[in-house]
Parts: C-alpha cells; structure tokens; sequence
C-alpha cells in the first residue's frame, strides 16, 4: 500500500505554483487595464473633438471679415474640446484651423484636431517592452462645413 505524502512533504508548493501563474496573470490584468484606459482616452477625444466641431457651427462670430469669424469659431471649437479633455490633465492639443471641403472646395469648413501625446503622459505607467506597443500619440479629428450665408 502506497503512502500519501503528508502535507509536511509538500510544503512550498503553493509558493512555487504562485511565483509561475503570477506574472502571467499580472501581464493579462495589466494589458486590460492599460488598453481600456487608452480606448477610454480615445473615445473622449473622439467625442471633443465632434463636439468641438458643433460648436464652432453654433457659434455667432460678430466678425468684419470670414477670416476673423473662422478664427473666433476655431477659437470657440478648440475651448469646447479642450473642456471635455480636461480629465486628461490638458495634455490634449487642441489645432482648429479653416479647410477645405473634401467635397465642394468653394464652400468652408473647419476642422478639429485633438492630439494626446500618450508616449509623454501615460495614463498607466509602461512596462518594460510593454511600451513598444503602446500608441505614441491618439488623435481624433472631426470636420464641420459651415453655411456660407452664415459665416459671418
């Protein structure tokens, strides 16, 4: 009759066990928190920068000339976006700046650019050779045609 090895003789092992599976489950837990929080970090840039782009259409520039209503209206649009980012710590970029209509050059358009330089603030602190696949920077862009009768 064979003899079950007592619990004395297998001391450690649960140690041993833990020190394997470990970091395996660390990596994993790290990677969803990191890339949730940088799916986050998008999606509200995405969402800044729709925003930003209705309110430059919204916005009644009291200007003398279009130049100056697109500036006010970048102006309005870049303040817009840049108080949805704020959680970000300001890092986000906010560039408005008058372009032409992919689809009709004659008529105005705005577009917004938010740019987050993620490989300068992280929003959790890259792991050795974990950064490499990281995103340097997430940008979200969003274009508004404005009505030429109302540019003004």
């Amino acid at each position: 009759m064979k003899r079950r090895p007592s619990r004395h003789a297998q001391r450690g092992n649960m140690a041993i066990e833990f020190a394997i599976v470990f970091p395996l489950f660390f990596v994993v837990f790290y990677a969803i928190v990191t890339y949730s929080l940088i799916f986050v970090a998008q999606q509200s840039l995405t969402l800044a920068a729709e925003e930003g782009a209705r309110a430059a259409l919204r916005f009644q520039a009291n200007a003398q000339n279009v130049d100056d209503a697109l500036a006010l209206r970048g102006a309005a649009a870049c303040e817009t976006a840049q108080g949805l980012t704020n959680w970000l710590a300001g890092a986000a970029q906010c560039t408005a700046a008058p372009a032409p209509c992919a689809y009709d050059a004659t008529l105005s358009c705005i577009e917004i650019t938010l740019d987050y330089g993620y490989a300068q603030r992280p929003l959790v602190p890259a792991l050795p050779l974990f950064d490499l696949a990281l995103p340097d920077a997430l940008v979200a862009r969003a274009m508004v045609q404005l009505d030429p009768d109302n540019v003004l």
